[in-house]
């Protein structure tokens, strides 16, 4: 359980979204496939009607219309091709058919009706033609035809998400930002902070506004921009901002967005996207995470497939075919710069590196106040004190502060973001929910109580470590409870005194559950490892160790197998085993710093742990007055003085 926290957060990315499910797309393709078939049936049953006649025909044989109308019987014969329609003279209907060949008239004589009986029936003769003729008797071969080319038509809207996306695989998924878009623009007074890398950018803004005047004096911009930092520190935020400063088009994708199964699709996408962007120029091209597949070649690391390499082949090709006043610009982003390709940082590529920092102390302030804008707050809200409290917090470990801050408010039906609030928030950002409902047992809880007072006493009477700003014994995320100490200055540089300190604070728990109950529990099993970690790097990457010497045994980045970190320490097992010692002689030594310390201000101790027990939480004013009535002094910021 994490006692002591150590504040470098680095927040998740994520994200994938499904496309679809098998079970849905069956659904609708046995829907569509019905509505179809009833479409169909719909049309046998129309055309059915069509033909169908309205009127009740009685049908009869040649031979006998000619003997009705040598009787005089007929009045009227209505010719429709071989078709017969004869009319009565009591007003009866009946049909017949003649001989295809042959006049009516000529087949009637031929059944021996006498001219003069056939005079005196009226003939009427229809000839075939017109639009309803034609729809009869083209129907029975359209209506299939018409049925099954409905039928594909469905069926292609159902596969177009898939199959048919075949044909665009090569197309690049580039999303589009337009100058003219004003609800996604983002200019610089949208970045706080960084103000190094704003001054940087605003070369790129200048040449893109106005080109001509490095081209005349035979300046040519940096066709690749390089933003490095931890993530989370608005690497993105900032391309952004130079396309809205520029005013230019701003074209976006991910690393991982051009690699498929397929072989040669990244690549032409590369060249898709270059394509575009120079037909819309002056454009800013973005690749975010380009480390993806920017990795360095031959390694066998990072999935080394022809796929990955042809994609970053690809992407040298096009940075290098550039000509100087295309204007177009690429910047790309990654918090992973050791692992990139060598041919890629090279002069004419990314050839500019920009470095964004986690913000200090004014930045911070700067940035909250940014995320501020739409938020109600309330009379008591000092974002200063908020800003000094959040060490080591990135833009968006601020932005999820203060959005959090903002969900605590509205949970409780309040209409205003108070400082209780944003100051809940931040304990919520770095550790967790409260969990309540995870009670502990009066002995577990004296235990609790006992180990966070052992960080505290230790953490508040050694020189170079931080001061304590609230101790709790509350339940969050992981950790029983903890102790939140502070820096009371941002600091970009560490001394081995302060590792040694800070290690000593890390044992504070270890040692005095062992001092006062005689035994250990598993809950200084996360103070163990930081601690150790911190002493093993003290020896083998900051030289802090007088046996070793200054000497860099292991590098800052390793390969990771099976989810966990694998350093490449070129040594022997001897160095080795002297590094193990040497680990070792500097935890002793921090465990004896702090067992001494606790035994020297037991009373401290003792009374921390029962404060604990009562209130479950101390803030910083309560904890000093505990200090003064002890006779230890609290840390100011004067009293810091750091000797070399």
């Amino acid at each position: 359980m994490p006692l002591q926290f150590q504040i470098q957060r680095e927040p998740r990315k994520g994200g994938g979204k499904k496309k679809g499910d098998p079970r849905q797309n069956l659904g609708r393709f046995l829907g569509s496939f019905g509505t179809g078939l009833l479409i169909f049936f719909l049309l046998i049953a129309l055309y059915s009607i069509l033909t169908s006649s309205q009127e009740e025909k009685v049908l009869v044989s040649l031979s006998e219309l000619s003997v009705d109308v040598s009787k005089g019987m007929v009045t009227s014969i209505e010719v429709d091709g071989d078709s017969l329609k004869a009319t009565y003279a009591d007003g009866t209907i009946k049909s017949s058919k003649k001989e295809s060949d042959n006049a009516l008239t000529s087949t009637l004589t031929n059944y021996g009706v006498l001219p003069s009986q056939i005079a005196a029936v009226k003939i009427d003769v229809k000839e075939p033609g017109g639009a309803g003729y034609w729809i009869l008797n083209l129907a029975p071969f359209l209506i299939p035809l018409v049925f099954i080319g409905f039928f594909i038509w469905l069926l292609s809207r159902q596969v177009k998400g898939a199959g048919m996306q075949a044909f665009s695989f090569g197309q690049s998924k580039a999303r589009i930002t337009l100058p003219q878009d004003k609800k996604q623009k983002v200019t610089f007074k949208d970045v706080a902070g960084a103000r190094e890398a704003k001054q940087e950018l605003m070369e790129i803004v200048d040449f893109l506004k106005n080109p001509k005047k490095f081209l005349d004096v035979g300046a040519v911009i940096p066709k690749g921009i390089l933003l490095m930092g931890a993530p989370g520190t608005g690497k993105t935020l900032l391309a952004r901002a130079v396309a809205g400063e520029a005013g230019v088009a701003f074209f976006s994708i991910s690393g991982s967005e051009f690699v498929e199964m397929f072989v040669g699709v990244g690549a032409s996408r590369v060249r898709d996207l270059f394509k575009m962007a120079k037909a819309a120029a002056p454009a800013i091209i973005f690749v975010d995470e380009i480390d993806a597949v920017g990795r360095s070649r031959g390694v066998g690391m990072g999935g080394g497939n022809d796929e990955r390499e042809q994609t970053l082949n690809q992407i040298l090709v096009e940075m290098d075919g550039f000509e100087p006043n295309e204007k177009v610009i690429v910047m790309a982003a990654t918090n992973r710069p050791d692992v990139l390709d060598p041919a890629l940082l090279r002069p004419g590529r990314f050839d500019r590196r920009v470095t964004i920092d986690v913000p200090d102390r004014n930045d911070r302030e700067e940035i909250l106040k940014i995320h501020a804008r739409k938020k109600p707050f309330a009379e008591d809200v000092n974002l200063r004190v908020v800003a000094e409290r959040t060490p080591g917090f990135s833009g968006a470990d601020l932005y999820s502060l203060m959005n959090e801050g903002a969900i605590l408010a509205a949970r409780e039906n309040r209409t205003k973001v108070s400082q209780y609030d944003l100051i809940r928030a931040i304990e919520k950002v770095m550790l967790g929910p409260e969990r309540k409902s995870h009670l502990l047992s009066m002995e577990e809880k004296k235990i609790t109580a006992y180990h966070e007072a052992g960080h505290a006493v230790v953490s508040s009477v050694l020189d170079y470590a931080d001061p304590v700003h609230k101790i709790s014994i509350i339940s969050r995320g992981r950790a029983a409870g903890y102790v939140l100490h502070l820096p009371l200055e941002d600091r970009k540089l560490q001394s081995k005194r302060e590792f040694l300190d800070d290690i000593a604070v890390s044992l504070g728990g270890y040692v005095t559950e062992r001092m006062i109950f005689g035994d250990l529990t598993t809950g200084p099993s996360n103070d163990l490892q930081v601690s150790t970690a911190l002493a093993r790097d003290m020896v083998t990457k900051y030289g802090m160790s007088e046996k070793m010497g200054p000497v860099a045994l292991e590098s800052a980045g390793g390969r990771v197998l099976f989810g966990k970190g694998v350093d490449e320490g070129e040594y022997s097992e001897r160095v080795a085993a002297e590094i193990d010692a040497e680990v070792k002689s500097i935890m002793t030594e921090g465990m004896e710093k702090a067992e001494k310390t606790v035994k020297t201000h037991r009373k401290l101790l003792d009374a921390i742990a029962e404060r604990l027990m009562e209130a479950e939480t101390i803030e910083r004013d309560d904890f000093e007055k505990i200090l003064v009535a002890h006779g230890v002094i609290p840390k100011k910021k004067k009293d810091i003085e750091h000797q070399p």
